[in-house]
């Protein structure tokens, strides 16, 4: 759990007033990487035994997933009873993303859990988007999603979560203002910082780019793409989202394309995978859905050469189990956009809120099956 050691580090910079940015720990000299925001929210992880709080992280990661997992069946329409919702969550728990999450400390379901509960609640609930602000308060990937409200104009959810999001930096900046300065003026572009971009543990289109061309540092190689692949990306999530009048595939598209363009994404960041495998279980894709599963369990990245640098020298078939996560991401994309093009080729004339030529209603769940072929 050498995550959670900096979470509680970072806590103990700011009871003792220490450098935030300044620290290293563990044998991997890992430094503190998020907001100021967040290592205010770790000062409770200083009040408690390093042994006793490891299992408390253990037993409460089990608990997020269970409730990713219930909100996950949320998304796709389908209840939770218990005893299906206790066995989806054992299954997960073998799923790659989920096991490094509870492996090293981190704070991934939580993150996760949180953006989906928000924009999984009913339009108009009181204060939806608080829960969304905070979450990019923690960890910046999900304010992605702000501008994904934005782009279905729901501008009070994301005007919502852009005050939240702010409120994050404002409280953080008033509480600790000299490590706020240090981060948004200086760590948050020094992405070195947070490890190495070309590791085979990096499943964003930086680390493909850098794995795939054998330069530490792709530059445009992978700039390019990335502006590339979050326009397109969020452009299909809004599409997606009219068309079906749900948020079902706009929220994993947005998720997909947050984890894609992102300099660096773990392969524990990609716990997006369980709402992706509820949904196509739902939608009847069951051999996608096996397919998936497959790939979240079969940790491929990890069976490569990937000590030193080897993981710049890998040959082609390597490449491709090197970087599962980013090429079934641009594959899922890939399949959306030709779904999408296709459902509107193949219905002309359909007028907003489902409503078909003839008057008829396509509901969301009948019409979102057509999504991913």
């Amino acid at each position: 759990m050498a995550d959670l050691l900096v979470y509680r580090a970072e806590g103990e910079a700011v009871v003792h007033g220490g450098d935030l940015y300044g620290f290293t720990v563990t044998e991997w000299r890992l430094p503190a990487t998020y907001p100021p925001f967040a290592a205010v929210l770790f000062v409770p992880a200083t009040w408690i035994p390093v042994p006793a709080l490891k299992a408390l992280f253990l037993a409460g990661n089990a608990l997020l997933l269970a409730w990713l997992v219930a909100l996950s069946a949320r998304l796709a329409g389908r209840p939770a009873p218990l005893p299906p919702l206790c066995a989806a969550t054992a299954f997960a728990l073998w799923l790659e993303p989920v096991f490094q999450t509870l492996l090293f400390g981190q704070v991934n379901l939580a993150i996760t859990g949180l953006v989906l509960w928000d924009l999984t609640r009913p339009p108009g609930a009181r204060a939806k988007g608080l829960a969304l602000g905070i979450a990019a308060g923690v960890k910046l990937t999900p304010a992605l999603f702000i501008a994904y409200l934005f782009l279905t104009a729901r501008r009070k959810e994301a005007a919502t979560a852009t005050a939240s999001f702010a409120g994050t930096a404002l409280l953080g900046g008033l509480l600790l203002p000299a490590a706020a300065v240090d981060f948004w003026t200086r760590r948050l572009f020094e992405t070195g910082r947070v490890g190495k971009a070309w590791i085979v543990d990096n499943q964003s289109l930086q680390g493909l780019a850098a794995r795939a061309t054998g330069t530490a540092a792709p530059g445009l190689a992978w700039m390019l793409p990335a502006a590339l692949v979050a326009a397109t990306g969020l452009f299909l999530a809004a599409r997606a989202h009219r068309a079906h009048g749900c948020d079902r595939w706009g929220i994993l598209l947005t998720a997909c394309t947050a984890l894609l363009v992102c300099p660096i994404s773990w392969s524990h960041h990609w716990v997006w995978c369980v709402p992706l495998l509820a949904v196509l279980l739902a939608e009847g894709r069951t051999l996608l859905a096996a397919t998936a599963a497959l790939l979240f369990t079969a940790r491929t990245m990890w069976l490569v050469p990937h000590q030193g640098d080897l993981d710049l020298h890998l040959p082609w078939w390597q490449q491709v189990c090197a970087a599962p996560y980013p090429l079934l991401g641009l594959a899922l994309l890939a399949g959306a956009g030709l779904a999408l093009r296709r459902r509107s080729g193949g219905l002309p004339g359909r007028r907003p809120g489902g409503a078909l030529p003839d008057g008829s209603q396509l509901s969301a769940s009948s019409s979102s099956a057509s999504m991913i072929r």
